[in-house]
């Protein structure tokens, strides 16, 4: 059972999420490359985006990238902890968990192509 409750509960949770992303941000390449990006990005869509709804979507699928990179490094490690010999299921976990990313990675293009350069159908 959980020992903390209330706000205490909430600044422990804050400072795991902190040291998860200090984590990633040390030990993996493509969550700075990502980071790196959006940041460039970021300010980008808030430029380019003619709306409200339009910078939303700009902005979101660049944290949906962010999202999936981290929940595919936490495979990773977790498949690296349990065991570094070749193994079928651990493959597939994390060749899972890089499909994930490319996915969104895709969706991201996507978004910003269909945002920045309206296709009119009409």
């Amino acid at each position: 059972m959980n020992q903390y409750t209330g706000l205490t509960r909430l600044i422990k949770a804050f400072g795991y999420s902190m040291e998860g992303l200090k984590a990633a941000w040390i030990n993996e390449a493509a969550f700075r490359e990502e980071v790196l990006l959006c940041i460039v990005l970021i300010p980008l869509a808030i430029w380019l985006g003619d709306s409200g709804i339009e910078r939303t979507l700009l902005i979101s699928c660049l944290l949906l990238v962010l999202i999936t990179e981290l929940l595919n490094s936490a495979i990773e490690a977790l498949a690296d902890r349990i065991t570094q010999e070749r193994h079928p299921l651990i493959k597939r976990a994390k060749d899972i968990g890089s499909a994930a990313v490319f996915i969104a990675i895709c969706y991201t293009v996507v978004v910003w192509g269909l945002v920045l350069l309206p296709i009119h159908l009409s």
